[in-house]
């Protein structure tokens, strides 16, 4: 009796262990589904504030001064707005095509020149200014290639690369010639003279690098450094105030660059599907 009852019990207990292992069987969950990797085509556009600077400049009439002195040479800032389209490759790799307008930004520099020795009333040495005033725009053109770098707290830092082309334009240029420490230097200032508007085609180039935060599924915001190579430009033949040109002399501005700062948002087009919910089982 006792014996059956022993053989009883360790089969209600032995059933009775089965059970957990059963039940966990039906809830386990299987492992998560990991969404396809962020891809498709996009639209972007751009809005920003452009730091411009050129190296050096230049006129055929510096070869009737012992030297000249760029003294001073600068742009005020301007706006940019950009319009874009772009395809993101996978989740690390993108690429777009940009067009954009940079807005009227003020030129104001100061040449400095060494008159050659007799050429002027007073003691040598004796020395010519010229003042410039002029307005500066360009469209910009870039193939751009970037490399997304993670993702942090939903900030993805990038950074990227891009070639091109602009097109430079220089409108509204002056020059206030006015001697100094002479009692004259005709032929070497003392006049005023202007040019006509003129635009030149450049290679550009770009390095990129900025903040992405995705807001949505389709939308991205950016914030972006970047420094762009635009080339150079030229202005129009110089003709002095009462119409005469001896020569051709446009001004001419070399190796044009800017550090702009911009805030962009893309939208993706193609957004791939949300992954499924999770699986549960009914037992």
């Amino acid at each position: 009796m006792v014996r059956r009852f022993a053989i009883s019990m360790l089969a209600a207990m032995a059933a009775l262990a089965s059970l957990p292992a059963a039940r966990a069987a039906d809830l386990l969950v299987p492992p998560p589904i990991i969404p396809p990797e962020a891809g498709g085509w996009y639209l972007r556009g751009d809005i920003g504030f452009t730091n411009q600077s050129v190296r050096s400049l230049f006129n055929v009439n510096y070869s009737g001064f012992q030297s000249v002195t760029n003294v001073d040479k600068g742009f005020d800032a301007a706006p940019l707005f950009g319009l874009g389209v772009g395809y993101m490759v996978n989740n690390w790799l993108r690429f777009d095509v940009t067009g954009e307008y940079r807005g009227n930004a003020n030129f104001h520099g100061l040449d400095v020149g060494q008159l050659p020795d007799g050429s002027c009333g007073g003691a040598p040495p004796c020395f010519a200014a010229d003042r410039y005033t002029a307005s500066k725009s360009e469209w910009l053109f870039l193939f751009n290639g970037y490399v997304d770098l993670g993702t942090w707290w939903g900030i993805t830092p990038f950074v990227g690369g891009g070639v091109g082309a602009s097109r430079i334009t220089i409108s509204n240029f002056g020059d206030f010639s006015t001697c100094i420490n002479s009692s004259s230097c005709a032929g070497f200032g003392g006049s005023d003279a202007f040019a006509n508007t003129a635009s030149q085609w450049n290679f550009a180039w770009a390095i990129h690098a900025g903040l992405a935060y995705q807001v949505t599924r389709n939308l991205t915001l950016e914030l972006a450094y970047r420094y762009v190579d635009l080339g150079k430009a030229q202005s129009g033949d110089l003709i002095a105030f009462n119409g005469t040109n001896n020569f051709y002399n446009p001004m001419e501005f070399h190796h044009i660059t800017s550090s702009d700062l911009k805030l962009g948002m893309r939208w993706l087009l193609d957004v791939p599907p949300p992954p499924p919910p999770p699986l549960h089982s009914r037992g």
